[in-house]
């Protein structure tokens, strides 16, 4: 297994994206934390891995708040005695255009898909900086790449989490932390699963492979920038969009 031995956070971990990521993560070995503003899901999904042979603890966590991230990290390392990766997943939409954006919506928006990824960051890379060895993993978008009509508030905090990779890198990477962003495209989530047929349909139009991506290939690719083998990659966004936008 490629993560035999190390600890492994996913935030907004209790469902959807964010749980096929951290399963994945057990699977291949690694002691994972499930944390989420959702206690039950967390503890529901940690229950599952645990009941497949991993290794799993659950923490209820808000990450806009530098108090419960910080008792996040406490706990993980009374458990575990150490992080060695983090996945920035946990995000929210509130989608609407420039025109009719609340300020409400932007706060609400920025707080919890960019301000976490830089508490979280901030947090727990001081121990990886202390044994010489971490792993940052930060979910941006399509729409932080190439941004997308109606979400201003969205676009700017998934751009928002490339800019931060990339000084981590810089800042970090002497440290042997490497720091890097995945963009996925249209997935085949619970989020997509709303959006009506008509818009649906368009939006696959526009994708070379003619599908949505499925949560466990953004989550093998979480596997290989956690992993060993990912050593020399470090700020880096990879695009994981089946074609919709080449960089």
């Amino acid at each position: 297994m490629r993560l035999e031995g190390k600890v492994a956070v996913v935030t907004g971990s209790a469902r959807g994206l964010g749980k096929a990521i951290v399963e994945r993560l057990a699977k291949e070995g690694a002691k994972v934390v499930v944390t989420d503003v959702n206690e039950e899901g967390c503890i529901s999904t940690a229950n599952e891995i645990i009941a497949n042979g991993g290794d799993a603890l659950a923490v209820k966590c808000d990450v806009t708040s530098r108090e419960s991230v910080e008792a996040l990290a406490s706990a993980i390392i009374a458990k575990y005695g150490k992080i060695d990766i983090l996945v920035n997943n946990a995000g929210i939409t509130k989608d609407s255009s420039l025109k009719k954006l609340t300020d409400a919506a932007w706060d609400a928006v920025i707080n919890v898909n960019l301000k976490s990824v830089f508490l979280c960051t901030q947090i727990m890379s001081n121990y990886m900086v202390e044994q010489k060895w971490g792993r940052i993993i930060s979910l941006s978008s399509l729409a932080g790449v190439a941004g997308n009509f109606g979400q201003t508030n969205y676009s700017a905090s998934k751009a928002g989490i490339i800019g931060l990779t990339r000084t981590w890198a810089i800042e970090l990477g002497k440290k042997n932390v490497t720091a890097n962003a995945i963009a996925p495209g249209f997935m085949n989530t619970e989020m997509t699963k709303t959006i009506p047929e008509d818009i649906k349909k368009t939006l696959l139009a526009a994708i070379p492979v003619g599908r949505m991506g499925e949560p466990e290939e953004i989550a093998a690719a979480v596997v290989y920038l956690a992993s060993d083998e990912a050593g020399f990659v470090n700020g880096v966004t990879l695009n994981i969009n089946g074609g919709a936008y080449v960089n």
